[in-house]
Protein backbone atom coordinates (compact mmCIF):
# COMPACT_ATOMS: atom_id res chain seq x y z
CA UNK A 1 0.00 0.00 0.00
CA UNK A 2 1.22 3.55 -1.14
CA UNK A 3 1.12 5.60 1.79
CA UNK A 4 0.39 9.45 1.45
CA UNK A 5 3.11 12.13 1.53
CA UNK A 6 5.38 9.07 0.69
CA UNK A 7 4.85 7.96 4.53
CA UNK A 8 6.53 11.29 6.40
CA UNK A 9 3.85 10.66 9.37
CA UNK A 10 5.36 7.44 10.27
CA UNK A 11 8.71 8.87 9.27
CA UNK A 12 7.99 11.44 12.11
CA UNK A 13 6.98 8.82 14.42
CA UNK A 14 10.28 6.81 14.07
CA UNK A 15 12.87 9.53 13.66
CA UNK A 16 11.40 12.95 15.10
CA UNK A 17 8.40 12.37 17.37
CA UNK A 18 9.83 13.69 21.21
CA UNK A 19 11.26 10.26 22.87
CA UNK A 20 8.45 10.47 25.46
CA UNK A 21 5.36 10.71 22.83
CA UNK A 22 7.05 8.17 20.80
CA UNK A 23 7.05 5.53 24.04
CA UNK A 24 3.42 6.64 24.78
CA UNK A 25 2.08 5.35 22.07
CA UNK A 26 4.57 2.36 21.68
CA UNK A 27 3.36 0.84 24.98
CA UNK A 28 -0.55 2.15 24.40
CA UNK A 29 -3.25 -0.46 23.90
CA UNK A 30 -6.21 0.56 21.77
CA UNK A 31 -8.29 2.21 24.82
CA UNK A 32 -5.66 3.83 26.68
CA UNK A 33 -5.50 7.15 27.03
CA UNK A 34 -2.66 8.48 26.45
CA UNK A 35 -2.38 12.16 27.98
CA UNK A 36 -1.26 11.79 31.67
CA UNK A 37 -2.98 15.43 32.41
CA UNK A 38 -6.35 14.10 31.25
CA UNK A 39 -8.42 13.53 33.97
CA UNK A 40 -9.79 9.97 33.21
CA UNK A 41 -7.63 6.69 33.16
CA UNK A 42 -9.83 5.00 30.70
CA UNK A 43 -12.70 5.93 28.22
CA UNK A 44 -16.10 5.89 29.05
CA UNK A 45 -17.93 2.44 28.48
CA UNK A 46 -19.39 1.61 25.22
CA UNK A 47 -22.89 1.11 27.12
CA UNK A 48 -23.10 4.05 29.41
CA UNK A 49 -22.02 5.97 26.06
CA UNK A 50 -24.61 4.71 23.84
CA UNK A 51 -27.55 5.55 26.61
CA UNK A 52 -26.44 8.66 27.01
CA UNK A 53 -26.21 9.64 23.16
CA UNK A 54 -29.19 7.70 22.23
CA UNK A 55 -31.24 10.45 24.67
CA UNK A 56 -29.36 13.34 23.75
CA UNK A 57 -30.16 12.29 19.96
CA UNK A 58 -33.69 12.63 20.75
CA UNK A 59 -32.74 16.05 22.08
CA UNK A 60 -31.15 17.31 18.95
CA UNK A 61 -34.08 16.15 17.22
CA UNK A 62 -36.45 18.07 19.41
CA UNK A 63 -33.74 21.50 19.37
CA UNK A 64 -34.40 21.44 15.10
CA UNK A 65 -37.83 21.13 15.33
CA UNK A 66 -37.91 24.12 17.70
CA UNK A 67 -35.45 26.23 15.33
CA UNK A 68 -37.60 25.58 12.23
CA UNK A 69 -40.63 26.34 13.68
CA UNK A 70 -39.86 29.66 15.44
CA UNK A 71 -37.41 30.76 12.56
CA UNK A 72 -34.49 30.58 14.82
CA UNK A 73 -30.50 30.50 13.47
CA UNK A 74 -28.05 28.55 15.29
CA UNK A 75 -23.99 28.61 14.45
CA UNK A 76 -21.63 26.48 15.76
CA UNK A 77 -18.24 26.99 14.93
CA UNK A 78 -15.80 23.83 15.43
CA UNK A 79 -12.19 24.63 15.85
CA UNK A 80 -9.24 22.40 17.55
CA UNK A 81 -5.93 20.68 17.37
CA UNK A 82 -5.66 18.38 14.46
CA UNK A 83 -7.16 15.29 14.32
CA UNK A 84 -8.70 16.55 17.58
CA UNK A 85 -12.67 15.43 16.61
CA UNK A 86 -13.73 18.18 15.01
CA UNK A 87 -15.72 16.44 12.07
CA UNK A 88 -16.48 13.24 14.08
CA UNK A 89 -18.50 15.33 16.33
CA UNK A 90 -20.33 17.30 13.82
CA UNK A 91 -21.48 13.80 11.90
CA UNK A 92 -22.55 13.07 15.61
CA UNK A 93 -24.72 16.54 15.61
CA UNK A 94 -26.00 15.97 12.73
CA UNK A 95 -26.54 12.13 12.37
CA UNK A 96 -30.26 12.38 12.96
CA UNK A 97 -31.41 15.96 11.69
CA UNK A 98 -32.55 16.84 8.77
CA UNK A 99 -30.61 17.62 6.34
CA UNK A 100 -32.77 20.58 4.77
CA UNK A 101 -32.52 22.61 7.38
CA UNK A 102 -28.31 21.69 9.12
CA UNK A 103 -26.41 22.39 6.96
CA UNK A 104 -21.85 21.80 7.41
CA UNK A 105 -19.81 24.74 5.79
CA UNK A 106 -16.10 23.24 5.37
CA UNK A 107 -14.77 26.16 3.20
CA UNK A 108 -11.47 25.30 1.04
CA UNK A 109 -8.53 28.28 1.07
CA UNK A 110 -9.31 31.54 -0.44
CA UNK A 111 -9.99 31.82 -3.82
CA UNK A 112 -7.81 34.66 -5.25
CA UNK A 113 -11.26 36.95 -5.49
CA UNK A 114 -11.80 36.52 -1.65
CA UNK A 115 -8.29 37.01 -0.85
CA UNK A 116 -8.70 40.23 -1.76
CA UNK A 117 -12.21 40.71 0.22
CA UNK A 118 -12.59 41.73 4.05
CA UNK A 119 -11.08 38.89 5.98
CA UNK A 120 -14.79 37.80 7.12
CA UNK A 121 -16.89 37.82 4.00
CA UNK A 122 -16.82 34.49 2.57
CA UNK A 123 -17.90 33.40 6.01
CA UNK A 124 -21.22 35.94 6.19
CA UNK A 125 -22.52 34.49 3.26
CA UNK A 126 -22.92 31.09 5.23
CA UNK A 127 -24.29 31.94 7.71
CA UNK A 128 -27.70 30.61 9.51
CA UNK A 129 -31.17 31.67 7.39
CA UNK A 130 -34.44 31.29 10.08
CA UNK A 131 -34.86 27.63 10.88
CA UNK A 132 -31.49 27.05 10.29
CA UNK A 133 -28.30 25.29 12.04
CA UNK A 134 -25.09 25.76 10.63
CA UNK A 135 -21.98 23.86 11.42
CA UNK A 136 -18.42 25.37 10.56
CA UNK A 137 -16.17 22.62 10.63
CA UNK A 138 -13.45 25.60 11.15
CA UNK A 139 -13.90 29.21 11.04
CA UNK A 140 -12.87 32.96 10.89
CA UNK A 141 -10.19 31.96 13.62
CA UNK A 142 -8.02 30.09 10.95
CA UNK A 143 -6.08 33.51 10.57
CA UNK A 144 -5.70 33.37 14.71
CA UNK A 145 -3.83 29.51 14.94
CA UNK A 146 -3.07 28.43 11.74
CA UNK A 147 -2.39 31.21 9.36
CA UNK A 148 -0.33 32.07 11.94
CA UNK A 149 1.63 28.85 12.45
CA UNK A 150 2.36 28.53 8.58
CA UNK A 151 2.72 32.34 7.58
CA UNK A 152 -0.16 32.23 5.16
CA UNK A 153 -0.93 35.87 6.81
CA UNK A 154 1.02 38.80 8.06
CA UNK A 155 1.36 39.87 11.63
CA UNK A 156 -0.50 43.19 10.62
CA UNK A 157 -3.40 41.05 9.59
CA UNK A 158 -3.61 38.74 12.11
CA UNK A 159 -3.77 42.12 14.68
CA UNK A 160 -5.88 43.13 12.51
CA UNK A 161 -8.10 40.02 12.76
CA UNK A 162 -8.56 40.31 16.75
CA UNK A 163 -9.02 43.89 15.97
CA UNK A 164 -12.45 43.33 14.58
CA UNK A 165 -13.17 39.40 15.70
CA UNK A 166 -15.27 40.54 19.20
CA UNK A 167 -17.15 43.01 17.34
CA UNK A 168 -18.04 40.64 14.26
CA UNK A 169 -19.36 38.23 16.76
CA UNK A 170 -21.33 40.69 18.82
CA UNK A 171 -23.07 41.44 15.51
CA UNK A 172 -23.49 38.26 14.71
CA UNK A 173 -25.23 37.65 18.83
CA UNK A 174 -26.99 41.17 18.32
CA UNK A 175 -28.81 40.04 15.15
CA UNK A 176 -30.22 37.09 17.53
CA UNK A 177 -27.93 33.57 15.87
CA UNK A 178 -27.16 31.71 18.72
CA UNK A 179 -23.60 31.34 18.09
CA UNK A 180 -21.20 28.12 19.89
CA UNK A 181 -17.55 28.23 19.56
CA UNK A 182 -16.08 25.04 20.64
CA UNK A 183 -12.50 24.64 20.55
CA UNK A 184 -11.64 20.62 20.78
CA UNK A 185 -8.15 19.91 22.51
CA UNK A 186 -6.27 16.55 22.11
CA UNK A 187 -3.15 15.42 23.57
CA UNK A 188 0.19 15.35 21.75
CA UNK A 189 0.46 11.34 21.66
CA UNK A 190 -3.12 10.79 21.07
CA UNK A 191 -3.07 13.56 18.08
CA UNK A 192 0.25 11.19 16.67
CA UNK A 193 -1.33 7.96 17.10
CA UNK A 194 -4.64 9.15 15.36
CA UNK A 195 -2.45 10.42 12.31
CA UNK A 196 -0.76 7.27 12.18
CA UNK A 197 -4.44 5.09 11.97
CA UNK A 198 -5.46 7.57 9.24
CA UNK A 199 -2.01 7.05 7.56
CA UNK A 200 -2.57 2.87 7.36
CA UNK A 201 -6.19 3.26 6.90
CA UNK A 202 -7.00 4.08 2.76
CA UNK A 203 -10.29 4.81 3.52
CA UNK A 204 -9.06 7.68 5.64
CA UNK A 205 -6.21 9.01 3.81
CA UNK A 206 -8.51 12.08 2.54
CA UNK A 207 -8.47 13.31 6.05
CA UNK A 208 -4.53 13.66 5.51
CA UNK A 209 -3.03 17.15 4.07
CA UNK A 210 0.73 18.56 4.19
CA UNK A 211 -0.91 21.08 6.83
CA UNK A 212 -1.20 18.35 8.77
CA UNK A 213 1.88 16.52 7.80
CA UNK A 214 4.36 19.44 8.70
CA UNK A 215 1.79 20.28 11.75
CA UNK A 216 3.50 17.72 13.50
CA UNK A 217 6.77 19.83 13.75
CA UNK A 218 5.60 22.51 14.77
CA UNK A 219 3.39 21.63 18.33
CA UNK A 220 4.74 24.82 20.48
CA UNK A 221 3.84 26.87 17.51
CA UNK A 222 0.24 25.58 17.72
CA UNK A 223 0.49 25.80 21.15
CA UNK A 224 1.19 29.56 21.60
CA UNK A 225 -1.31 30.33 18.77
CA UNK A 226 -3.86 28.45 20.52
CA UNK A 227 -3.76 30.25 24.06
CA UNK A 228 -3.27 33.85 22.35
CA UNK A 229 -6.68 33.01 20.24
CA UNK A 230 -8.66 31.50 23.13
CA UNK A 231 -7.53 34.57 24.95
CA UNK A 232 -7.87 37.08 22.42
CA UNK A 233 -11.25 35.64 20.89
CA UNK A 234 -13.07 34.88 24.56
CA UNK A 235 -15.95 37.25 25.16
CA UNK A 236 -18.85 37.29 27.54
CA UNK A 237 -21.25 37.25 24.26
CA UNK A 238 -19.13 34.92 22.17
CA UNK A 239 -17.88 32.50 24.90
CA UNK A 240 -15.11 29.70 23.88
CA UNK A 241 -16.41 26.10 24.96
CA UNK A 242 -13.35 23.93 25.48
CA UNK A 243 -13.70 20.28 25.10
CA UNK A 244 -10.59 17.58 25.60
CA UNK A 245 -11.01 15.36 23.25
CA UNK A 246 -8.66 12.22 23.98
CA UNK A 247 -11.89 10.42 24.60
CA UNK A 248 -13.75 10.97 21.32
CA UNK A 249 -17.06 9.45 22.96
CA UNK A 250 -17.21 11.85 25.97
CA UNK A 251 -16.52 14.32 23.54
CA UNK A 252 -19.05 13.80 21.44
CA UNK A 253 -21.47 13.93 24.36
CA UNK A 254 -20.31 16.76 25.96
CA UNK A 255 -20.19 19.00 23.14
CA UNK A 256 -23.60 18.42 22.44
CA UNK A 257 -24.98 18.21 26.03
CA UNK A 258 -23.31 21.86 26.32
CA UNK A 259 -25.34 23.09 23.22
CA UNK A 260 -28.86 21.56 24.56
CA UNK A 261 -28.57 22.91 27.98
CA UNK A 262 -28.19 26.72 26.91
CA UNK A 263 -31.08 26.69 24.56
CA UNK A 264 -34.76 27.12 25.92
CA UNK A 265 -36.27 24.86 22.79
CA UNK A 266 -39.54 23.36 23.17
CA UNK A 267 -40.51 20.28 25.35
CA UNK A 268 -36.63 19.76 26.61
CA UNK A 269 -36.17 16.74 28.88
CA UNK A 270 -33.77 17.83 31.62
CA UNK A 271 -33.38 14.35 32.74
CA UNK A 272 -32.52 13.38 29.28
CA UNK A 273 -29.99 15.61 29.02
CA UNK A 274 -27.99 14.75 32.28
CA UNK A 275 -25.46 16.67 33.98
CA UNK A 276 -21.77 18.29 32.63
CA UNK A 277 -18.64 17.17 33.19
CA UNK A 278 -16.84 20.59 33.76
CA UNK A 279 -13.63 18.48 33.60
CA UNK A 280 -13.74 17.95 30.23
CA UNK A 281 -15.81 20.30 28.80
CA UNK A 282 -15.60 24.33 30.13
CA UNK A 283 -13.55 27.66 29.30
CA UNK A 284 -10.43 28.06 28.19
CA UNK A 285 -8.91 27.56 31.53
CA UNK A 286 -9.58 23.76 30.92
CA UNK A 287 -7.20 24.07 27.98
CA UNK A 288 -4.21 21.69 27.70
CA UNK A 289 -1.61 22.79 26.26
Amino acid sequence: MTLPFDGAISHYYEEDAPKDIRKAVQMAHKDDILNPSYPYDTEIGKQAYRDQYEALQIELVKLQAWVKSSGQRVAIVFEGRDAAGKGGTIKRFVENLNPRGARVVALNKPTETEATQWYFQRYISQLPAGGEIVFFDRSWYNRGVVEKVFDFCTDDQREHFFSQVIDFEKMLVDEGIHLFKFWLNVGRAEQLRRFIARERDPLKHWKLSWIDVEGLKRWNSYSRAIRETLYRGQSTHAPWTVVRSDDKKRARLEAIRHVLLRIDYDNKDPQALGDPDPLICGGPDIWDA
